[in-house]
């Protein structure tokens, strides 16, 4: 029987919130059990495993991103999209640094297609229709950028840029700039014929 007061959503909220505080690779069942002040055997009414609590944090993460970021990208184009595109990625990772790493988790193709993951590829794509990209430089783009910004923001996480004088929100806005005008010049093929 369940617990009264735990639902799924509590669950994976309660998840969530652990995962901020310990990192998402701590993440557990009978981590979250402990701090629940319940048995893991109760978590089981709720969650299938560990693996199905990590998949359903990544879901609420992916959800709560894409809200997120739809809601930076009203009535932007062009570089003003482009970085409010990525600074709703980056400030989601500062206040939710593990929920951000369960972005990350790979889920299975039918979860994935499911999930808001689709939603965060649709409004790349959107950005990127400003800047008169057609395929495959439009696949590459999206690739691009969620390499750049994911890794920008995990070398910044990790205290990677703590050790110079220069202000990492100048590098990130350099970043930006740069990425713009890449695509503003049709990518790297268009740029150098």
């Amino acid at each position: 029987m369940a617990r009264a007061g735990l639902t799924v959503e509590r669950v994976v909220v309660a998840g969530a919130e652990l995962a901020d505080e310990v990192g998402f690779d701590q993440v557990t069942a009978a981590a979250l059990a402990r701090r629940l002040g319940v048995q893991t055997a109760s978590l089981y009414s709720h969650v299938k495993s560990s693996q199905d609590l990590r998949t359903r944090i990544a879901l609420l993460a992916l959800e709560e991103l894409a809200d997120l970021v739809a809601d930076a990208l009203a009535g932007r184009s062009g570089r003003d999209a482009l970085g409010a595109f990525a600074d709703a990625y980056r400030d989601y990772a500062a206040s939710h640094p593990g929920r951000y790493d369960a972005t990350r988790l790979r889920l299975d193709p039918q979860t994935a297609a499911a999930s808001a993951g689709i939603r965060h590829a649709q409004m790349t794509r959107a950005i990127l229709r400003g800047y008169d990209l057609t395929e495959p430089e439009q696949t590459h783009a999206v690739r691009m950028l969620g390499s750049v910004f994911h890794g920008y923001i995990s070398l910044e996480a990790a205290g990677g840029f703590s050790h110079t004088a220069v202000d990492p929100q100048q590098s990130w806005e350099w970043t930006i700039d740069s990425l713009d005008a890449l695509l503003r010049a049709g990518g790297p093929t268009r740029a150098t014929t």
